[in-house]
Formats: C-alpha cells, sequence, structure tokens
C-alpha cells in the first residue's frame, strides 16, 4: 500500500456551535464516513488524528466529552492513532512521518476538521515533505473567524470564504491537489 487515508481531528468538540461560531459544510461527517468506508473496502490503510488541547479551558482537553471522536470516526480500527496537541500531525505521538516511511506511503489524502487550521497545515508539511497530497475539501471543516490584526484592524472571514482560501493556497501553491468524496471514492 502506497496511500494512505488522513482523518484529522473528528471530535464531538466541534458540534458546539456556541464554543466555535458559525460553520459551513453540514455534509463533512457524511463525507469522512464514506472516504472511511472506501479506504476500509479497499484495505487502505487509515490514519486517525486526535486533537488533545493543553488548556483545560479547551473542548478539545482530554479530560472534556468533546474530546471524544465523532460517530465516523469512533469505531475506525486504524493503522495508526496520532494524538497531537498542535496544528500539524506530523507534530504527534506517534511519529507520523517515520511511521509513513516504514509503511512505505507516499500518498496522502486528507480530510477532517478544521479546514484552514490543522488539515491545511499538515497539508502544506506533507506537500513540503514529498508527499502527494490530496485534500478532499467537503470531507473537512471550518468556522468563521475574527481577530483584530495588527495593521489591519478587525478582520472577519466567513467558514465559506476560508474553505475556498485553503484549496485556492493548497492547490495554487503546489502543496495539494484539491478533490470531492465523490471523485476519490468513485476512482
Amino acid at each position: 500500500m502506497t496511500r494512505a487515508l488522513l482523518v484529522i481531528d473528528m471530535q464531538r468538540a466541534f458540534d458546539d456551535l456556541d464554543f466555535w461560531g458559525p460553520t459551513t459544510n453540514p455534509d463533512c461527517e457524511q463525507n469522512v464516513a464514506a472516504l472511511v468506508s472506501a479506504w476500509q473496502a479497499s484495505g487502505e490503510p487509515i490514519v486517525v488524528v486526535h486533537h488533545d488541547s493543553v488548556s483545560p479551558g479547551s473542548p478539545l482537553h482530554p479530560d472534556n466529552a468533546g474530546n471524544a471522536l465523532m460517530d465516523a470516526v469512533a469505531t475506525v480500527d486504524p493503522a495508526l492513532r496520532v494524538r497531537k496537541n498542535v496544528n500539524s500531525a506530523f507534530y504527534g505521538d506517534p511519529d507520523l512521518g517515520e511511521w509513513l516511511t516504514a509503511e512505505g506511503i507516499r500518498e496522502l489524502v486528507i480530510c477532517g476538521i478544521q479546514t484552514n487550521m490543522c488539515v491545511e497545515t499538515t497539508a502544506r508539511m506533507a506537500g513540503n515533505l514529498g508527499y502527494d497530497v490530496t485534500v478532499a475539501l467537503d470531507a473537512t471543516q471550518t468556522f468563521d473567524l475574527t481577530a483584530d490584526v495588527a495593521g489591519l484592524g478587525v478582520v472577519t472571514r466567513t467558514a465559506s470564504d476560508l474553505m475556498a482560501t485553503t484549496a485556492l493556497d493548497l492547490q495554487a501553491g503546489g502543496f495539494a491537489r484539491i478533490a470531492t468524496t465523490a471523485g476519490l471514492v468513485g476512482e
């Protein structure tokens, strides 16, 4: 096997829109489930990445119920489970890069949450490390963002805008191809 599915941070905390704010792509979990099913049927490896926040107040902290995996991946028996507390799955435990090398995997299909955070960071690193990367954009999800940015003032972007920007940055920047779940499952 030279291809793996990386499922990033599909955790119940992201269902809490009071905490995260407005979102887009309500079909994310359903599309992740379709990818997982296709990978299981093909016997290709699945890597489940789990975010363990170091902040006790975060819904993603290991002591909080939101740290649990969503139904789409809760029962998956992955080839590898990576736990991390930063944006990139390449900085987790166990070491994703070492495992990919040991398994001879050079192609990654990435999905999960958040599109413009952990998914994008992992895809950029994977591209820089020489992996052939595809991001299933419709199997990702993110949330509106607002921040007071020095020199710019208050900047706001909708989840849809952030998803489109991530897709553009990844594909135009040469980090990854953007695909749909249907396109990947139909291969």
